[in-house]
């Protein structure tokens, strides 16, 4: 599923394709995009630069404007030489971008929006980048503060607000739950100071240490690369509590529980002596 890190690999090797060359060819399914291209053709601009902003990517062009697109859990982009054969059916295509020397497709990219840079400063959807967990402008004491200040609500359910640390979904949300030792459905009140700015430093962390380089080719979106927050080597022991419903803990060997939370219904996980909800007492630690 995309998140942050998701998200910026695939802005930044989009960006490696597509940045200082002008755009040949456009085509998309939505009509407003199509509309857009009718009254100002994005053919002959230069993509200036690609960027991500939690889990929205945007592209840049040269004439002001900004395409703006959002995964969901099942949009993808993919990046072809002319004339290669697509690795997903072509009614699936919802974007493609073309220069001479690629193409960028977006398969079922469920949202995708024009902006002028007025509209895309005003879209409250959309992160600033001192909210995203993976910008240079990244700030961690407002972050901390926007944390506090969702004082009644389970720290699970603020850790996937966009608007508190955008980038953070949520295999990161259980990860770094465990990580700090802090049980996912506590109240952001019950949490100590150090405990909520060991959270936001571990999103930080674990969030980066999952967009570094590739070896080899450089023009690659994101296709298998599994996600991982521990330092095992073993693929099978990538996450410590995500996905691993009724298996032991990494650490402890307590079976790891799991649990809907939120408005949303997402899956948490958690291990249940390592993340004390706060006032219990582990009876055999």
């Amino acid at each position: 599923m995309p998140e942050g890190d998701t998200i910026f690999r695939t802005a930044r090797s989009l960006s490696r394709a597509l940045a200082g060359k002008p755009i040949t060819g456009f085509h998309s399914v939505f009509p407003t995009l199509t509309r857009f291209h009718d009254e100002t053709p994005l053919t002959g601009q230069l993509v200036d630069s690609v960027d991500a902003r939690g889990k929205w990517m945007l592209i840049h062009f040269s004439g002001g404007l900004t395409l703006a697109t959002h995964m969901l859990m099942n949009g993808s982009w993919h990046i072809y030489r002319p004339g290669e054969r697509w690795q997903k059916p072509r009614f699936y295509m919802r974007i493609v971008l073309e220069n001479a020397n690629y193409l960028a497709v977006g398969f079922k990219v469920p949202v995708a929006e024009m902006h002028t840079a007025q509209s895309l400063a005003r879209d409250r959807r959309i992160p600033q980048p001192d909210t995203d967990v993976l910008s240079a402008q990244f700030d961690a004491e407002e972050a901390v503060g926007r944390v506090v200040a969702r004082a009644g609500e389970a720290i699970g359910d603020v850790l996937l607000d966009q608007k508190v640390v955008a980038g953070v979904g949520n295999v990161f949300k259980s990860e770094i739950c465990f990580v700090t030792g802090v049980h996912p459905f506590a109240p952001v009140a019950s949490l100590a100071p150090a405990q909520i700015h060991a959270i936001v430093a571990a999103a930080q962390k674990l969030v980066a240490a999952n967009v570094l380089e590739d070896s080899g080719n450089l023009i690659v979106t994101y296709r298998g690369l599994q996600r991982r927050t521990t330092h095992a080597s073993d693929p099978r022991e990538s996450l410590w509590v995500y996905g691993r419903h009724g298996e032991p803990c990494r650490r402890c060997g307590e079976p790891v529980r799991r649990r809907l939370q939120g408005a949303d219904a997402r899956v948490t996980f958690w291990c249940p002596r390592c993340q004390l909800m706060p006032g219990d007492v582990d009876v055999d630690g």
